[in-house]
């Protein structure tokens, strides 16, 4: 799929203040510093759609972005920062909750992974309830890289291994990397692929 066109439609505190017509959500989440905004800009072929920030829990809100007038790319809040206060933190817990329980319109939730780390408890803790809650998601591993392609390899091995203590099959994953625009055209074909699945929202 080709991006033609992004645009910033709007930044939401709630999930009832988000968009409210008949195109599908495809939403990005993870810890923060994995690598989420960089990824959006690189999908969507732009500089500085979502604000890149050094700054731990800089995304406080859900945005969305029009993608070919087709489709929304979300920004969600990230989780597991470290440096913001515990009300901060609570607050971002409860948009992030309530979109992914509440919003009827998303298509496919992605979680970003950092594939330079070991597989950390709080990310597949947060898929352990995306599969108890019967939440479509895929797994996105940032950064490649920085890593050799043996390192990458053996990255992977070793977190399909963990998730497959718990769940029966690993979930749909992709490999990607902002720098280098890795992954950038399986993700877009698979976000295409499953719009086109699922008709009008």
């Amino acid at each position: 799929m080709i991006v033609s066109k992004s645009d910033f439609i709007k930044s939401s505190s709630a999930v009832d203040q988000c968009p409210k017509d008949d195109k599908w959500d495809f939403a990005f989440i993870g810890r923060s510093n994995v690598g989420k905004s960089s990824l959006i800009n690189m999908l969507c072929n732009r500089v500085a759609l979502a604000k890149v920030s050094a700054t731990p829990g800089k995304t406080q809100l859900i945005n969305h972005f029009l993608i070919n007038d087709l489709f929304y790319i979300v920004d969600l809040p990230g989780y597991g920062y470290a440096k913001v206060s515990k009300s901060i933190k609570e607050d971002f817990q409860k948009i992030i909750k309530s979109y992914i329980l509440e919003r009827e319109s998303m298509a496919c939730l992605f979680v970003l992974v950092d594939s330079r780390h070991e597989p950390q408890k709080i990310d597949l803790q947060f898929m352990e309830f995306l599969g108890e809650n019967g939440i479509p998601f895929a797994i996105i591993f940032t950064k490649a890289d920085k890593l050799t392609e043996k390192q990458l390899a053996a990255n992977l091995e070793v977190y399909k291994q963990k998730m497959l203590e718990v769940w029966e099959e690993m979930p749909r994953y992709f490999v990607s990397s902002s720098a280098h625009s890795l992954g950038r055209e399986e993700i877009l074909d698979y976000i295409d692929s499953v719009r086109k699945e699922l008709g009008d929202a």
